[in-house]
């Protein structure tokens, strides 16, 4: 039997179309092995190139593949082989490239490649794609949260970001796709969906009458599923029908990552951001009226060229006044072919460590506030894997709906299951919990009260 290994670098877009890669070789009667412990007849490197940082792992790990069996096929796809087709192809050794597109035909060049042993620059100009590329996962390789990819590309041409020209411009699955599957994944057990999209809040922006909102609405009906996550969603597309159903739909988790980038007006416009924070505090504060107790995420930028000490510092206290549950905090990195990178007010990279530094720590306050609200709690959580380090001790975590990380005594045979756990000690990246009860796993629905949020309590 043929054997496959893969490789991602990235994003969880990525980890999904690799999924759905590899779903392409097992049909092909393709056995996957450990990249780092097995020799392959075929590698498969899923590149990122978000930064140039991520060009060089990239590279890095296509040369490790190649010295680990110099006679397999060492196929490149991702987001730095879409942008970087030639540079890759020029690495001796490399096979296939890609790119974001045309993943699906990956069979048809390995066997081409396996004939004739030409390399093959399979990438075209994803500018021109205007159709989102079907691939199915009907399973995932040890995931208790299944995800959903719903959308690919991106319109937002942020100054500092080079996805839109990886990955093209937005285009959503189509609905009924996307229905279809979640009763898959329903049926091969998933509880928890994860939409997941390059741009997620952009679905529906290529269709006619249709978008998130109402996408949202029919996997509400969706029999079995328990609960709907939205991976990441602009301030700017939560209107008062997302509100809505974020109040009144009970699958709906109480969680939502809104990437904010920057929290001082002058910089979200030099980033070409589409809000101002006046307009996002007024969105957040409209969620939480209708979720109360929702759990906001974000990403912030951190350094971005120009931004001023009393910039950070205004900033700072407008994340502070927010109230995050968690913040994913990055230092600016210059990306080659952005106008960013062109900008002239670099920011010094020591100035930029500080600031990182700062906010970590701001983020780490603010996660513990947010979990010592629920202290004392009884909440679903949905058991994903046994404890690290804990083998054997009984100890296994899953998340919260409101992505309160949680570890409790518990059998491994829980993994997967919904179970009633009461908060007993709060914690910064993890919360101590104990078992309550589980909930019917043929009718997990059972004893799980149905009221409009709005009305609930904080």
């Amino acid at each position: 039997m043929s054997t496959v290994a893969f490789y991602t670098v990235g994003c969880k877009v990525n980890f999904y179309d690799t999924e759905a890669i590899w779903q392409v070789f097992k049909e092909a009667g393709y056995e996957q092995v450990d990249f780092e412990s097995s020799s392959a007849d075929v590698y498969l490197i899923n590149t990122c190139t978000v930064t140039n940082t991520g060009d060089k792992k990239s590279r890095q790990i296509i040369r490790r593949a190649i010295r680990r069996n110099p006679d397999a096929i060492i196929a490149v796809t991702g987001c730095y082989a879409q942008t970087s087709p030639a540079e890759i192809i020029a690495i001796e050794g490399v096979d296939l490239v890609i790119g974001t597109q045309d993943r699906d035909k990956i069979m048809t060049y390995v066997k081409q490649i396996q004939d004739e042993r030409q390399p093959v620059n399979a990438v075209r100009n994803i500018m021109k794609t205007r159709t989102f590329e079907e691939l199915n996962v009907p399973s995932f390789t040890e995931r208790t949260r299944a995800f959903l990819k719903i959308q690919e590309g991106c319109n937002n041409f942020c100054t500092f970001c080079i996805i839109p020209w990886s990955r093209g411009l937005s285009r959503s699955r189509d609905p009924l796709t996307v229905v279809e599957q979640a009763k898959q994944l329903v049926a091969s057990g998933y509880k928890e969906i994860v939409l997941t999209g390059i741009h997620t809040g952009g679905y529906g922006d290529d269709m006619e009458d249709y978008n998130l909102t109402r996408l949202l609405w029919d996997l509400d009906k969706v029999e079995g599923l328990e609960r709907i996550r939205i991976s990441s969603i602009e301030a700017s597309q939560i209107d008062d029908e997302m509100i809505d159903v974020l109040n009144k739909s009970s699958k709906m988790c109480r969680h939502l990552h809104i990437p904010l980038q920057a929290g001082e007006n002058s910089v979200l416009k030099r980033m070409r951001r589409k809000y101002t924070t006046e307009q996002y505090a007024e969105k957040i504060r409209r969620i939480k009226e209708a979720m109360p107790g929702v759990a906001i995420t974000t990403d912030v930028i951190v350094g971005f060229p120009g931004e001023t000490d009393e910039m950070f510092e205004e900033g700072y206290r407008f994340m502070k006044e927010i109230g995050f549950a968690e913040m994913h905090v990055f230092p600016y990195s210059r990306r080659t072919g952005t106008p960013a990178a062109r900008m002239t007010d670099q920011v010094d990279e020591e100035v930029k460590h500080e600031r990182v530094h700062k906010l970590i720590e701001l983020s780490e306050s603010m996660q513990l506030d947010y979990a010592q609200r629920y202290v004392g709690e009884v909440l679903d959580v949905i058991p994903e894997r046994e404890q690290k380090g804990n083998e054997g001790k009984g100890l296994i975590m899953g998340y919260s709906d409101n992505y309160i990380s949680i570890v409790f005594e518990g059998s491994e045979e829980l993994i997967g299951q919904i179970c009633r756990v009461k908060i007993t000690e709060a914690g910064v990246n993890e919360c101590r919990g104990q078992l309550v009860r589980v909930l019917d796993s043929q009718s997990p629905a059972l004893n799980k009260v149905q009221i409009p949020r709005i009305a609930a309590q904080a």
